[in-house]
């Protein structure tokens, strides 16, 4: 601006917003923060553009949702369950998909958009453990993603529920008889969750108001906590040439990183669109309305509960009475077993700080296969998961692949203790085997496939040495001290 010349319009507003709430002094501190650019990284933004998803078509889906179990009689334009008595969330919940203008489409992209963020958020979850960026200073901000997890699992639950469908309510009698096994107070828990006798009147009214309002408030809490922390921490980063500790390589956020997120954002919101529009989920009408006498055939739960109910399904059915009070076991274990689970995988960063002893900063992230110990205890915990899942679904295994139901159940029993140590001991060897891959390529180079013949007659593959930046990668991290002990001597470390 030339000497004399008045500000404009624009800039007097900018100077006045400023002159209260500094907001050029945080642009010019944050807006051209750099981000490391690297595919993982985008594993949260799906989990958050997902999360972003999940509150627009909530907004709209609340509109027209009735969250009453009061019965009504169904007239409309799903003529087979014409004059068919139901509560009157089933009735709103049939016509969001049949007269609603757009509803069918919403209620799918919303239920898409959930599976996708559990499992985004379970896979940037692994993808943090398994490179351990965790450490200190980023272990609150790794019980953030972890509470996230949890809260989202009984996300999923409560919205499941609430369209009072006979698959949502063989869900709720399985939470009943799981609130009924708890000693002495089981009966109080489950009197006090359904409003009396199950199934009650009141479940999916108290349900409604924790999925639409408290869980999904906590959830923004936590959401923005977290991207404050990774703001506030920066951003982690792999070793490679000019990356250190204390910088960071990458792209400014301002404008390069926010343009990419924003096209991410759409091509997220464009993928759950497309899913929905060609992928048929949760059909409450092929259901019907909830019945306490009846039971939906091969009933499943989503995906991300499928181990909680393997639990139980492949517990045996035992029994003991103590004190006049029957203890079922057979389902009191089970929901032991599984928060435990959870909690396991959400402390083990507190735990391997004290058994190493790390008290270190760490910004720069490791190879999986350069923590052979860690690797394998997330491969393991992976395979039990999925030996549970796979539990949860023990009849549909066994009516496809004909088989009795009693050879799958005690097939998963045994795989339940026999796989998880089988996958930790193969999972570790196989990432020592890599570490010796890299240090021979370390120091004989990479192999060419040229085959040359020496002047005795030898024949002998040619290798080329590796570049500058290949060899910090390679050599960019501490190393085990299983694999030094075993080192031939005089061989270069």
């Amino acid at each position: 601006m030339s000497t004399g010349e008045l500000p404009g319009r624009g800039e007097r507003v900018a100077d006045w917003f400023d002159g209260r709430l500094g907001i050029h002094t945080l642009g010019r501190k944050y807006l051209r923060k750099v981000f490391p650019d690297h595919w993982s990284f985008l594993l949260g933004e799906i989990c958050l553009y997902s999360f972003v998803v999940l509150i627009l078509t909530g907004v709209y889906l609340t509109l027209f949702f009735h969250p009453s179990m009061n019965e009504v009689t169904y007239h409309g334009s799903y003529v087979p369950l014409n004059g068919v008595r139901m509560s009157e969330a089933y009735a709103s919940t049939l016509d969001i998909s049949f007269d609603v203008r757009g509803g069918l489409l919403m209620r799918q992209v919303h239920h898409w958009a959930a599976l996708v963020f559990i499992a985004g958020m379970l896979t940037h979850m692994m993808r943090h453990f398994f490179t351990g960026s965790f450490r200190k200073p980023r272990e609150v901000n790794w019980v953030f993603g972890w509470s996230l997890l949890l809260l989202a699992l009984f996300e999923g639950l409560f919205g499941y529920s609430l369209p009072d469908d006979l698959l949502s309510g063989t869900g709720m009698r399985f939470v009943n008889g799981a609130l009924l096994s708890v000693p002495v107070v089981g009966t109080y828990l489950s009197m006090f969750l359904f409003g009396g006798e199950y199934p009650g009147h009141d479940i999916v009214a108290r349900f409604y108001s924790l999925h639409i309002l408290v869980i999904p408030g906590i959830m923004a809490a936590l959401v923005v906590a977290h991207l404050i922390l990774v703001v506030y921490h920066k951003h982690t980063q792999f070793a490679g040439p000019g990356r250190t500790e204390r910088n960071v390589v990458g792209t400014p956020f301002m404008p390069v990183y926010l343009a990419k997120a924003g096209g991410f954002f759409f091509l997220v919101f464009g993928a759950l669109a497309l899913m929905a529009a060609v992928a048929s989920i949760n059909p409450v009408w092929s259901y019907g309305p909830y019945r306490a006498d009846q039971v939906s055939t091969g009933a499943q739960p989503d995906w991300y509960l499928g181990f909680a109910e393997g639990l139980v399904r492949i517990m045996p059915g035992w029994e003991i009475t103590l004190w006049g009070h029957t203890l079922v076991l057979g389902v009191l274990i089970p929901i032991v077993v599984f928060p435990l689970l959870l909690v396991l995988i959400g402390v083990y960063p507190f735990v391997e700080a004290r058994v190493t002893g790390d008290k270190g900063e760490h910004h720069l992230l490791y190879r999986p296969r350069n923590r052979p110990v860690r690797t394998g205890i997330g491969a393991a915990w992976i395979s039990l998961y999925l030996v549970l899942l796979a539990g949860g679904g023990n009849d549909i295994v066994a009516t496809r692949l004909h088989l009795s139901i009693n050879t799958v159940t005690w097939a998963i029993r045994v795989a339940v203790l026999v796989v998880p140590v089988a996958v930790f001991v193969v999972t570790r060897r196989i990432c020592l085997g890599l570490q010796l891959q890299d240090r021979e390529r370390v120091l004989h180079g990479r192999e060419t496939g040229v085959i040359k013949r020496l002047p005795h007659g030898e024949y002998i593959e040619v290798h080329e040495p590796l570049s500058q930046a290949q060899l910090h990668t390679l050599t960019a991290h501490q190393r085990p001290g299983e694999l030094v002990r075993h080192e031939p001597r005089g061989n270069p470390r």
